[in-house]
C-alpha cells in the first residue's frame, strides 16, 4: 500500500497517457481542434493526442457515399417532368486542406446534404425549363453532363467531388403519358404501312420484271424456232428440188414421162392426208381429171414465175 501511496503520480502519468490514445478507423480522417481553434488531422489508425487540451472535432468519411432524390421540373411547354436519380460523391481527396474545407464549411452533414441535393434539383430544373416534353426523354445524357458542368467548381469549394449522377427514371403526368402512347402507336402504325406498301410495290415489281423476263425469254425462243423451222422448210425444199431434178433426169435419159413424179407426189400427198388428219375437212377431188387440173394450175404456176423472173 505505501508502495501505491508513493508511486500515484506514475498510475496518472499511465492513465493519462491512455487517455490520450485515440483509435481512426480505415476510411476516415480525424479533424483536432485546441480549444475551438483547428490544429491537425489524424490519419487512419492509433494516435496519441493531448488529454484535456485537443479534441476530436469530427470524424471525415472519405468514402463514397450515395443518396436518391425524387424531385418535379416543368418543361418550356408547361408539362411536368418527374426525376428519379441517384447521386454518388465522395470527399475530393485527403488532403489537409480538403479536409479542412470539408470539415468546416457546413455545421453538419444535414445541411451540407440539403445544399447538395437543392443545387442538383435546381441546376435539372434550369435545364428543362428549356426544353420541351417531346426532347426529355431523349436528353438524359445532356443533363448529367449540364449538372457536371454547373456543380463542380462549387463542390469543389465544398471540398467534394461529384463522381457520378444517374437519371434512373423520367415521367410525365398521366394524360401525357397516354397521349405519348398514342402517338408511338400510330408511329408504328404508320411504320408498318409504309413497309408493307414498300414491300407490295418490290414485289409487284419484281413480278413485271419476271413477266417481262419471261415474255422476252418466249419471243427470243419463238424467233429463234421460227427461224429453225424456216431453215429447215428451206432445207427440205432444197433436198426435194434436188431429188425431183435427179428423178427427172434419170427417166428423161430412159425415155420415161416425167409426169410419173408428179403423179407420185400426189398420192403422197393424199395418203399423207389421210394418215396425219385430225378431224378437220379437206375438199380434195382425188380422180385423175383433178389431179391432172391441179397438176396444170401448179405448172402454169411455176411458169409464171419464171417468166416474172426473165423479166427482171
Amino acid at each position: 500500500m505505501d508502495v501505491l501511496v508513493h508511486n500515484w503520480y506514475y498510475i496518472v502519468a499511465v492513465l493519462i497517457l491512455f487517455m490520450g490514445l485515440k483509435t481512426i478507423n480505415q476510411g476516415s480522417i480525424g479533424v483536432v481542434t485546441v480549444f475551438g481553434r483547428y490544429q491537425r488531422i489524424l490519419r487512419p489508425g492509433l494516435r496519441l493526442m493531448i488529454p484535456f487540451v485537443e479534441q476530436i472535432y469530427k470524424k471525415i468519411s472519405i468514402q463514397n457515399r450515395s443518396v436518391e432524390m425524387e424531385f418535379q421540373a416543368v418543361t418550356a411547354d408547361q408539362a411536368n417532368v418527374y426525376f428519379k436519380s441517384m447521386l454518388l460523391y465522395a470527399v475530393q481527396n485527403a488532403d489537409e486542406e480538403t479536409i479542412k474545407r470539408v470539415a468546416f464549411k457546413f455545421i453538419g452533414e444535414r445541411d451540407f446534404m440539403q445544399a447538395l441535393t437543392r443545387t442538383i434539383e435546381g441546376t435539372i430544373r434550369s435545364f428543362v425549363a428549356t426544353k420541351k416534353q417531346a426532347e426529355i426523354l431523349g436528353l438524359r445524357k445532356e443533363i448529367v453532363e449540364y449538372v457536371k458542368e454547373q456543380i463542380d467548381h462549387l463542390l469543389e469549394d465544398w471540398g467534394y467531388h461529384l463522381m457520378d449522377l444517374q437519371i434512373n427514371d423520367i415521367t410525365f403526368d398521366q394524360a401525357i403519358m397516354d397521349s405519348m402512347s398514342r402517338v408511338v402507336a400510330s408511329n408504328n402504325l404508320k411504320a408498318a404501312a409504309e413497309n408493307e406498301g414498300q414491300a407490295l410495290l418490290i414485289t409487284k415489281t419484281k413480278a413485271a420484271e419476271a413477266e417481262g423476263n419471261a415474255i422476252k425469254i418466249s419471243a427470243e425462243a419463238e424467233k429463234s424456232a421460227a427461224q429453225l423451222r424456216g431453215q429447215g422448210v428451206a432445207l427440205f425444199r432444197e433436198e426435194v428440188a434436188r431429188g425431183m431434178s435427179q428423178a427427172a433426169e434419170q427417166m428423161k435419159q430412159a425415155n420415161l414421162d416425167t409426169n410419173v413424179i408428179l403423179f407420185s407426189m400426189w398420192t403422197e400427198a393424199i395418203k399423207n392426208f389421210a394418215e396425219v388428219g385430225k378431224g378437220n375437212i379437206i375438199f380434195l377431188d382425188g380422180s385423175s381429171e383433178g389431179m391432172q387440173k391441179t397438176m396444170q394450175q401448179i405448172m402454169g404456176m411455176l411458169e409464171m414465175k419464171s417468166n416474172n423472173s426473165i423479166q427482171k
